[in-house]
């Protein structure tokens, strides 16, 4: 009888707890060895640490038997990147079963972001091995961000997910009729505790300090740099509004250090004490040990955690502008926005900003998520009619672009009346002569 291995892939500290939380839930069958695969997926591994050097790291530790690197054994080509031809699968299959002292094993994978690289990577290494997959945040309310191979995705048992947003069920790999099984908070709690306890250098906030989460959007290619700086001076405005005058600053790991300086400028400014923490740590070893009077951000996790978890008053800002910019229109981080700007208290306390009844809630995910994905969720489009006939207003119509639902042929598009416009050569023709004769003005 081969003795069986799960190996748990990682890429994330979060990621990290929840699979050490799930553990210690009983949410897996005993196995004989226990091993945990570390991706780097920063663009430049080479100075950014991963997840086992990160502080907070090392109680999570002891829940594996041996820590290995998928950059290690794939060097030197970039876990985000590399992919085997398929007539080379066989091979290293073979190379990685030496290569870890897999054996003849019988290998079950744990896996985050299946769809792509790396983890889609593994999933496609170890053709037979069954596969449970863990969300790491939010975007797992979502669609699945693109087709997935059913020979990866009739392998898949189960999503395990923390209850970031109650009353919510995950859409991720509903496709494959995968069934969503949520990780005890308590338990996520219980290790948090102990991942913040072993950090040292953690800045004691005051109860009414504000906690300002960067997320580095311009990497991403959603905002320029200079609209993420304004993005953050806006996040300390309206904190410094609402009466706090102590105000701590957690950029993202790879943001620029000039992000911190034009916050420092601005906190002169106004009067206020501004601390920057360049400690790499989870912003919950913050809430775990020294919780703020309120946390600001996008879209980032850590807000739902903050609310959800710790009963932390949070604010979000910047997800208007977020959703108008994301292209294409499925990009995965779509629902977490979504849900950020629909469930989350406007920072600036703008009219028309209040959030949605949570009543509609699923409704909207629904429509969000048909709008995404129609070819692999043609199932939901009758709910997606039906919310969209009922709630697309002011409120909801920054959730959706027209001419998505128009090539939908969904409630909120061009009236059915006009459709035939973009496919009438007169009218295309009409358009063309329009925008000539505009720029000849022009000149």
């Amino acid at each position: 009888m081969p003795r069986t291995t799960r190996i748990f892939c990682v890429s994330t500290l979060y990621g990290a707890a929840t699979l050490a939380a799930a553990l210690d839930s009983d949410c897996f069958t005993q196995e004989d060895r226990r091993l945990l695969l570390v991706f780097n997926n920063s663009a430049t591994p080479e100075t950014t640490p991963a997840v086992d050097a990160m502080p907070g790291f090392e109680p999570l530790r002891d829940h594996f038997d041996a820590v290995l690197s998928w950059n290690e054994a794939i060097r030197p080509f970039h876990p985000g990147a590399w992919t085997p031809r398929p007539d080379d699968i066989p091979l290293f299959e073979r190379y990685l079963r030496l290569l870890w002292d897999l054996g003849d094993d019988h290998v079950e994978l744990v896996l985050e972001s299946i769809q792509v690289a790396p983890a889609l990577t593994v999933a496609q290494l170890f053709t037979d091995a069954p596969i449970h997959v863990y969300a790491d945040g939010l975007m797992s309310y979502g669609p699945t961000r693109n087709k997935l191979d059913p020979l990866v995705g009739t392998r898949v048992r189960r999503l395990l997910h923390l209850d970031l947003v109650p009353g919510l069920t995950p859409m991720l790999l509903t496709e494959f009729d995968v069934p969503a099984q949520v990780v005890p908070t308590a338990a996520f709690l219980k290790v948090l505790g102990e991942l913040s306890a072993s950090v040292s250098r953690l800045p004691a906030l005051s109860g009414n300090s504000a906690l300002l989460l960067g997320q580095y959007l311009s990497a991403l290619g959603i905002l320029s740099p200079q609209e993420e700086e304004d993005l953050h001076v806006r996040m300390m405005r309206g904190a410094v509004e609402r009466g706090h005058r102590a105000i701590v600053f957690k950029p993202h790991p790879t943001a620029p250090a000039r992000y911190s300086r034009v916050l420092e400028t601005e906190a002169e400014k106004l009067g206020v004490d501004l601390t920057v923490l360049d400690v790499p740590v989870l912003a919950e070893a913050l809430f775990e040990m020294s919780p703020p009077g309120l946390v600001v951000g996008c879209f980032s996790t850590a807000l739902f955690t903050a609310s959800a978890f710790y009963g932390l008053p949070v604010a979000r800002i910047g997800t208007e502008l977020l959703l108008e910019r994301l292209t294409p229109y499925q990009n995965s981080n779509r629902v977490p926005a979504v849900l950020a700007d629909a469930l989350l208290p406007d920072l600036e306390g703008r009219e028309g900003e209040d959030p949605v009844p949570a009543g509609t809630l699923t409704g909207l995910v629904t429509a969000v998520g048909f709008s995404m994905q129609p070819q692999i969720h043609p199932s939901l489009r009758t709910a997606a009619e039906g919310y969209l006939s009922r709630h697309f207003g002011p409120r909801t119509r920054r959730y959706f672009k027209k001419r998505r639902l128009t090539s939908l042929g969904l409630p909120g598009g061009i009236p059915e009346r006009l459709s035939f416009l973009p496919r009438n050569s007169t009218a295309r023709r009409v358009v063309r002569r329009a925008r000539a004769l505009r720029k000849a003005v022009r000149r």
